[in-house]
């Protein structure tokens, strides 16, 4: 049974990486979008685990071969594993967290970085409960869900 410990992050977007179109214009700015980052705990190889989850508790997953400069998963690559991306302002952290949240311009638009590692969604994981993701070999490396104490890149 999983339980949501609910530690809210930051405030709230998530957006798919189909958005290619550019954002609309407004008669005022808009002020900073934050992304919302949870932990929650889910069922990890039997075991259960506290990982990272978006705004509607979807697992949210790590690959090996990204750095915190560069990521190994765009294109064709990003309709499987979409990029948690931020259209405007940075990541807040909180305190439930011991690690930094942080944005990067990459091919997937600014990506949400923890810890200097990229965060994904699966296409796969149909419900929150779900962590289909994790130990995938695809796209030059190995897919991991993300968990609060991922070591900093």
């Amino acid at each position: 049974m999983r339980t949501a410990l609910a530690f809210a992050v930051a405030g709230v977007m998530v957006a798919s990486c189909g958005s290619a179109s550019p954002s609309q214009a407004s008669a005022s700015p808009t002020p900073a979008t934050q992304v919302v980052i949870t932990v929650v705990v889910k069922t990890v190889a039997g075991q259960p685990v506290p990982v990272l989850a978006n705004s509607n508790a979807m697992t949210l997953y790590y690959l090996t071969s990204d750095t915190a400069t560069t990521v190994a998963c765009s294109g064709q690559c990003a309709t499987f594993w979409p990029p948690l991306l931020l259209p405007s302002g940075a990541p807040g952290s909180g305190t439930s967290l011991s690690g930094a949240l942080t944005v990067l311009t990459d091919a997937n638009g600014r990506q949400v970085l923890y810890n200097g590692h990229p965060l994904y969604n699966f296409s796969k994981d149909a419900t929150s409960s779900d962590v289909k993701g994790e130990g995938i070999n695809a796209f030059g490396g190995t897919w991991h869900a993300a968990t609060p104490t991922l070591a900093a890149m």
